[in-house]
């Protein structure tokens, strides 16, 4: 099921809606906030079962289902710029670009330079509107550019025929894969024009792509700084950070969160979180708006909070 939750001001959480999927085999291993043209705000989520579930929080109906990709999906993320597309990381080895409002899956982002395994993250540039990064189990960092395919991108707004009959566009060809990790590469977020990547070696790394304009799918890379996350060697854990990239927030396997100052020079740990009861690993973060607030996801389904006592929001 799909839950969603108002964080109150006394630090509790209060249910506000909850689904149960039609597939009673279904395990959603990833959800997205996007929104609709008029504004309305949806729900993306996915998971085991291959299907894309589209909810309307405001009508509390299920808003569209999409079909697709071939096998479970581990990830889903909005684009910032417009928050009716959305992308979804997939077990069949692609990335699909899809827009809410239509329904239509615009690009399939596989084959010739296409992932060789799972593709376990996905993140949208949060200024340059046709660049996206992917990784996976074939240790590799994708960046990727949709610039050529943008035409595609727009007519999906207009598509007044089925959905199903939309000219999908195959990319192929990255403009860059990168091996900065040895094995699995399970989280990627864009800093900027810097990629923040982890594997399962107790650190997340910053590095700069260098792409070659002149010939795609080469560059180099350029390792910035590296923070360390003890105990943080299984796959499947996933970092945060807010709205700003001022910090960023990760679990590990035994339960602990460490909260880091994400752009300072060497990078400063602001606070380690721990609670008596978390003895699992936490699998997922969630960073509020203005980093006052820290949710985390621990594997046995709870859901802990963290609130900044001192925080400007705090003391208003």
């Amino acid at each position: 099921q799909v839950t969603t939750y108002r964080g109150l001001p006394d630090g509790n959480l209060a249910v506000l809606q909850a689904y149960i999927d039609a597939d009673d085999a279904q395990s959603f291993y990833t959800l997205s906030w996007a929104c609709d043209l008029d504004g309305t705000p949806l729900l993306v989520a996915a998971g085991s079962n291959a299907v894309i579930r589209v909810i309307n929080c405001a009508t509390e109906k299920l808003f569209k289902s999409f079909l697709g990709h071939g096998d479970s999906i581990n990830e889903i993320r909005t684009q910032p710029l417009k928050p009716s597309l959305f992308i979804s990381a997939s077990k069949d080895e692609s990335v699909r670009l899809w827009n809410v409002h239509t329904g239509i899956c615009i690009l399939i982002f596989a084959g010739g330079g296409g992932h060789r395994n799972e593709v376990l993250s996905v993140d949208f540039h949060p200024s340059d509107i046709y660049r996206i990064a992917s990784c996976g189990m074939d240790n590799t960092v994708k960046i990727w550019s949709m610039k050529e395919f943008w035409p595609y991108v727009e007519k999906s707004f207009t598509w007044t025929d089925l959905p199903s009959k939309f000219p999908t566009k195959f990319v192929q060809f990255p403009l860059m894969t990168s091996v900065v990790h040895s094995n699995y590469v399970d989280c990627t977020r864009w800093l900027g024009d810097f990629i923040l990547s982890k594997s399962v070696d107790n650190e997340i790394v910053l590095w700069e792509p260098k792409i070659k304009e002149q010939g795609p799918g080469e560059g180099s890379i350029d390792v910035l700084q590296k923070y360390p996350v003890p105990d943080c060697d299984i796959w499947f854990i996933k970092f945060s950070c807010d709205f700003h990239f001022n910090q960023l927030a990760i679990g590990n396997r035994e339960g602990k969160i460490y909260v880091w100052e994400v752009q300072a020079s060497p990078p400063v740990l602001i606070t380690r979180l721990s609670s008596p009861q978390c003895k699992m690993p936490i699998r997922q973060t969630a960073v509020s708006f203005d980093g006052s607030t820290i949710l985390a996801c621990g594997e046995d389904g709870s859901i802990y909070r963290w609130d900044e006592v001192e925080h400007q929001a705090a003391k208003n």
